[in-house]
């Protein structure tokens, strides 16, 4: 008889329980989810990193400082050099109008109404920069 009462009650209560459709959402934003998640995500992110990108090893602090100080040593000679060019070209005075060239960029100096108009042409990549001092 207990069989039965349980038979009837597993039946009965299986019969009345319904059922609903799984849905996915996504969370993260790059796969379709809301996109005012992203700031939590970061955060969270943020915060379960482990690594401190803040400190750095004796080694890489000193590999950077090498490379900072040959970076700097190249630009003073870089500096130099265009500074003893540039005398040997317009000599100690103002720049003159007129056109100049300095292997693959040309130079076109023009005096307007606005003032001092420097055209510059890399004529190897045919890149253009235009420079105007005003009131010159």
């Amino acid at each position: 008889m207990k069989k039965i009462i349980y038979l009837f009650l597993i039946f009965f209560v299986t019969g009345y329980t319904n059922a609903q459709q799984f849905v996915y959402k996504p969370i993260n934003p790059a796969f379709g989810g809301e996109t005012f998640n992203y700031q939590w995500l970061q955060s969270s992110a943020s915060a379960q990193n482990q690594f401190d990108n803040s400190s750095s090893s004796r080694g890489l602090s000193s590999l950077n400082s090498l490379n900072n100080f040959t970076d700097n040593l190249n630009r003073q000679l870089l500096n130099e050099i265009s500074r003893k060019l540039m005398g040997d070209q317009f000599g100690d005075g103002d720049l003159k109008p007129g056109t100049y060239v300095f292997g693959s960029m040309y130079l076109e100096v023009i005096q307007t109404g606005q003032g001092l108009l420097i055209n510059i042409l890399n004529t190897s990549t045919g890149e253009q920069s235009e420079i105007l001092i005003p009131g010159s």
